[in-house]
């Protein structure tokens, strides 16, 4: 055996050893015995198979029963009495365009509508009992108390087995978007019962407005004590078979706080239970029936002969509304339910600059000149920094000559060329990485904008003036209705045709872009200096399907700098001719 083969042997069984004292030393935990109600001891139905809750969901009533009301200041729609389903639900302030004529978004749908989209509660039975014996997403409920739900106006449904369980649903609603849903369960019968509350969000298929872009995630959310787990639906397809849920599913348990749901861009509906109660977390996805559910599994509960118990969670299904949500998280106690909204990685800068965003736009009253505001604002704080970069570029473009002769005396020698620059550099006290920190800086900052205006709800449809009354989507103008002239719309952004006939906004950029390049020192290499031309109308046209604000925050962006930097660089000696980007060197007096 020679060497290599005899220290890869060696090294396997040393790895093979700590494996083994790991193992031995810190055992994984036991498993802890499967609930009463969990579906792995429901009772065999009569063919011999364990009937599941995908199962019993699929059992169709012949009965066509009525449906009550939900009217609030911001929501319509109405529950089903087949299951209690709050499948019915409408946002009064959106609507699908920016047209006033447009329809309102309707954010839950019934089973029979494509897309459908819905929210149901009902019980998991226990090993001596049977699906039968417990309300779920096809029991035939009966109104007992109100008659249409609306803040202050509860209503409640009741269903009672034949063993004499009475089972009840209690919704309540807010002034916004969250319902209170209180289950509870009377046992009249002779019999000590078991079983288990859950709370379940169905979606049936992909939506078909999912946008599948990394900048904005759409599918299912999860916080569990304090963790946030987001899953796009290909995840979920892809999560493996649970010998529990018999299908695509992650299951987490949630000691204390927690929520989970399915959420779109814009909108979402989420299951919460009360802050400290602990429950088990499902997403799963059943691909015989292309349908995903985020499910919240309640403790199970012991109800003897005279008995009664209740548990209370709660169903947020609305608009993702900044303010809304953050009230929801400090005064009930919801544990990160700001985090709903996609802050993505750079949520530490995501968060306050919405934030700020939000606060300017409640003085100004326009979005549009609030991102201009905003701007100003973050330039004034990286002044400093900024400062020393533009005197810094202001000196680079003053060696310019000396540059271009070293260049011409070293020829194909890079490394004599290299030496050269180097001590020129150290000669006049010149630092040529010390332009590029605010450079730096500002691409998170400017990533974090455009985080921000993709998928904040507050810039949806948000107007700045004139033809651009949508900062979330692309420029409206173009050179087909002479840049909004005339009364017809741009090319779509899927067309081919946007890419070309682009709109006012990617043109000032395009330009403004043009002009600060112009302030920076000609690289001394041709390949350099073709992508340092071409830049900004490489730049002009790429973002011409880009949301309007984010083109509008980068040409108050580029106008500021350019100011900043013409100011500096003149006030240290070097005034740049535009036009053909050769510094006209002005010695300071001293």
């Amino acid at each position: 055996m020679d060497e290599q083969n005899r220290n890869l042997l060696l090294a396997f069984a040393l790895s093979l050893l700590v494996l083994v004292a790991w193992m031995w030393m810190f055992p994984p935990p036991e498993p802890t015995p499967q609930d009463a109600a969990d579906i792995a001891e429901l009772p065999v139905a009569a063919g011999g198979e364990a009937q599941t809750m995908a199962q019993a969901e699929q059992v169709e009533i012949d009965e066509d029963l009525p449906r009550i009301e939900i009217d609030t200041p911001r929501l319509t729609g109405s529950i089903n009495l087949r299951g209690g389903r709050i499948d019915d639900l409408s946002l009064k302030d959106y609507r699908e365009t920016v047209d006033p004529g447009a329809s309102i978004v309707q954010l839950l749908k019934p089973e029979e509508q494509n897309e459908a989209f819905y929210a149901l509660y009902g019980w998991r039975p226990g090993r001596d009992m049977s699906w039968d014996e417990v309300p779920g997403a096809n029991t035939p409920w009966e109104l007992v108390e109100g008659n249409r739900l609306a803040p202050g106006m509860p209503v409640t449904l009741a269903w009672t087995n034949v063993s004499g369980l009475r089972f009840t649903q209690r919704f309540e609603i807010d002034e916004n978007y969250m319902f209170s849903v209180t289950q509870g369960v009377e046992n009249t019968g002779d019999a000590t019962a078991r079983m288990a509350p859950y709370g379940l969000i169905s979606r049936h298929g992909e939506p078909s407005d999912l946008e599948n872009f990394f900048i904005s995630h759409e599918g299912f959310i999860e916080v569990a004590d304090g963790r946030l787990n987001e899953d796009k639906y290909r995840a979920v397809r892809d999560f493996r078979v649970s010998e529990r849920e018999n299908t695509n599913a992650r299951i987490t348990e949630v000691a204390e706080n927690g929520w989970l749901g399915i959420s779109d861009k814009y909108w979402m509906a989420m299951l919460i239970p009360q802050p400290g109660q602990a429950f088990t977390a499902v997403s799963r996805y059943i691909p015989a029936r292309d349908v995903y559910q985020a499910r919240a599994d309640l403790p199970t509960l012991t109800v003897g002969p005279g008995e009664s118990d209740q548990v209370q969670t709660m169903l947020f299904a609305g608009a993702k509304e900044w303010t809304v949500i953050r009230n929801y998280e400090r005064e009930r106690g919801i544990d990160r339910f700001i985090d709903a909204i996609d802050w993505g990685w750079f949520f530490f800068l995501t968060k306050p600059i919405f934030a700020t965003l939000y606060f300017i736009n409640g003085i100004i009253g326009n979005m549009g000149w609030s991102i201009v505001t905003l701007t100003l604002l973050i330039k004034a704080v990286l002044l400093p920094l900024a400062w020393k970069s533009y005197v810094s570029m202001a000196k680079m473009k003053e060696l310019q000559p000396d540059m271009l002769a070293i260049k011409e005396r070293a020829g194909d020698d890079k490394q004599k060329m290299q030496q050269e620059m180097m001590k020129l550099y150290k000669e006049k006290k010149v630092n040529p990485a010390a332009g590029c920190l605010p450079i730096l800086l500002q691409i998170p900052i400017f990533f974090s904008l455009y985080k921000v205006i993709f998928v904040t709800l507050e810039l949806r449809h948000a107007p700045w003036f004139g033809v651009f009354n949508d900062l979330s989507a692309p420029d409206p103008t173009s050179i087909m209705n002479l840049f909004g002239l005339l009364p017809w719309a741009a090319p779509h952004p899927d067309s081919i045709l946007s890419l070309v006939f682009i709109g006012i906004l990617p043109i000032l950029l395009g330009v403004s872009m043009w002009l600060q390049m112009k302030l920076n020192p000609t690289p001394t290499e041709p390949i350099q200096q073709a992508v340092m031309t071409w830049m900004p109308w490489i730049f002009m046209f790429m973002l011409g399907w880009f949301a309007s604000g984010l083109v509008l925050y980068w040409i108050a962006n580029n106008v500021i700098t350019f100011t900043q930097q013409y100011t500096i660089m003149a006030m240290n000696g070097s005034r740049p001719d535009l036009l053909g980007n050769i510094g006209v060197k002005k010695k300071k007096k001293t």
